[in-house]
């Protein structure tokens, strides 16, 4: 099977290297063809136009950050549904609102195309051991057809509904996960980490009724960013968990429904973007929260904490407090 993949970021790369190591013909298409240097070199086939890679492929799997890039890449100058596309079977693996399936969908409809969403749970290891969870919105055609090569990256992938349900559950799964990174800072920080073990205290919480499998998984990098080393590159960082809480809170909206957590949460890492923080990965932001606290009190360690976390305390945001807002309130959030 012909297999073309828009998006080689991180989780696209490990799409197409595991999809070639399990006997698939794959193509590519990124922004930058720098960034698409991995997937080439094992052994993908390099596209010049997302239009040019839907005419030669059987299933095209996209891979990308937003809302705006997704309507690009599949609607734009020489977009995926730009040319011939009948009976062709897109899939779209991003972080997005279901709106912009919506539009797709109907796009692809009149093109004879076939289209799913498909937003996965799992980091790159996962997807190049085939170990994803997929949450797939869409016709139940559709996903019979786009099965065989999801079950080549996902060890469990479920059709939750109609389109949109898929994108939905995406969010709400990113929920989870972006109000678990700030609650391990408070707990954490509420512990005092210069004066317990921080390995133990880590292990103490992964292995608790409350252990998240996140925190099992990734326990060796949260001690490591507690104690001032660099972990690898970030995999889901700050800026990108604000995009998600920001889709998250325009979906509750749009249903009439409001989620205070999720806006507190995007708030406080609304105030680490501001501070410098963008960047910082989810591991490593219960360290970076920290820091930030103890530099708002005057007392950051930074021999404690590393040249990596410590930074200056946020700026000041002049904003009226009220008895509303002081509830619950933290130093990183305005």
């Amino acid at each position: 099977m012909k297999i073309g993949i828009a998006g080689t970021g991180r989780m696209g790369t490990a799409i197409a290297q595991r999809l070639l190591e399990t006997g698939h013909e794959v193509a590519v298409w990124n922004r930058s063809i720098d960034n698409a240097r991995d997937a080439r070199e094992a052994g993908a086939k390099w596209t010049p136009t997302p239009g040019e890679l839907a005419s030669d492929a059987d299933v095209v799997i996209t891979s990308l950050f937003d809302d705006a890039a997704v309507e690009h890449v599949y609607l734009g100058t020489d977009g995926l549904l730009m040319g011939r596309v009948g009976g062709r079977l897109f899939i779209d693996m991003s972080t997005v609102t279901p709106a912009i399936h919506a539009r797709i969908a109907v796009v692809t409809q009149s093109r004879k195309a076939g289209f799913i969403e498909c937003p996965v749970s799992g980091s790159v290891p996962a997807a190049r051991s085939g170990a994803l969870v997929g949450f797939v919105g869409g016709e139940a055609f559709d996903f019979a057809r786009a099965r065989p090569v999801l079950e080549r990256l996902c060890r469990r992938v479920e059709r939750v509904g109609p389109l949109g349900a898929g994108a939905r559950m995406k969010l709400a799964a990113n929920l989870l996960l972006a109000v678990f990174w700030q609650a391990l800072g408070e707990s954490l920080f509420l512990l005092d980490p210069a004066d317990v073990d921080t390995t133990r205290v880590v292990d103490l919480l992964a292995d608790s009724n409350i252990g998240a499998a996140v925190l099992k998984s990734r326990a060796p990098q949260v001690v490591a960013s507690m104690v001032g080393k660099s972990s690898d590159a970030a995999a889901f960082d700050v800026d990108t968990m604000r995009k998600d809480l920001r889709y998250i809170a325009q979906e509750a909206s749009e249903h009439g429904s409001a989620l205070p957590l999720a806006n507190r949460t995007l708030e406080c890492f609304d105030r680490a973007s501001r501070a410098g923080g963008g960047r910082v990965d989810s591991v490593a932001y219960p360290a970076y929260w920290i820091a930030q606290q103890k530099g708002a009190n005057g007392g950051v360690q930074a021999s404690r904490l590393g040249p990596d976390i410590a930074h200056e305390p946020p700026r000041p945001v002049s904003r009226p407090v009220t008895a509303a807002t002081r509830v619950g309130e933290c130093e990183m959030c305005p």
